[in-house]
């Protein structure tokens, strides 16, 4: 029986190398364009950053696996300084135990705090969402607090850590 999968997406490597342990994949090498890991109950895909990158990346999982869920988890940046860096948030709706805030996706890195009319910025998840909702309907944007608007991508160890940290808030999600 070919059981559905819950899908995870992230632009970058470090953001989902906490998932990547917890389950103990192998990167799949067929596929090139992407980093890909999976197995019976799970999808995680690396698209790299930017509009394309997602929507080529979503697109390749889609045609090939049947998910039942789908699950952006990454980092943002945040305009409000009395929210603490590694602040989790869900952005597309209102769950048990994970604050809910708004985010605005963006094609080049944002660093104007007067051009930003929501709390976070990144520059996937607008995209992971309208390709997503094609497909499934459990639809989950995660996200959490990088940097206050530094145009400078943090050290993958910082990712990893903070992602980490997150991840007992939730992991019941997947």
């Amino acid at each position: 029986m070919n059981r559905k999968k819950t899908l995870v997406h992230s632009a970058l490597l470090c953001e989902c190398q906490t998932l990547i342990n917890y389950f103990k994949l192998k990167q799949d090498k067929s596929c090139s364009a992407f980093k890909l890991y999976y197995n019976h109950q799970i999808v995680i895909i690396v698209s790299g950053i930017g509009k394309e990158n997602t929507i080529n990346a979503l697109d390749f999982v889609f045609e090939r696996f049947e998910i039942s869920k789908a699950i952006n988890i990454g980092i943002a940046g945040c305009k409000d300084k009395n929210i603490k860096i590694g602040t989790l948030f869900c952005t597309n709706q209102k769950l048990q135990d994970i604050p809910n805030t708004t985010l605005t996706t963006v094609d080049k890195p944002l660093n104007d705090i007067n051009k930003l009319k929501t709390t976070l910025v990144d520059m996937e998840a607008f995209y992971f969402e309208e390709v997503s909702n094609k497909y499934c309907e459990k639809i989950y944007i995660l996200k959490v607090v990088s940097d206050y608007l530094d145009i400078n991508i943090p050290k993958k160890s910082f990712i990893i850590k903070i992602i980490q940290e997150s991840f007992t808030q939730w992991k019941s999600l997947l």
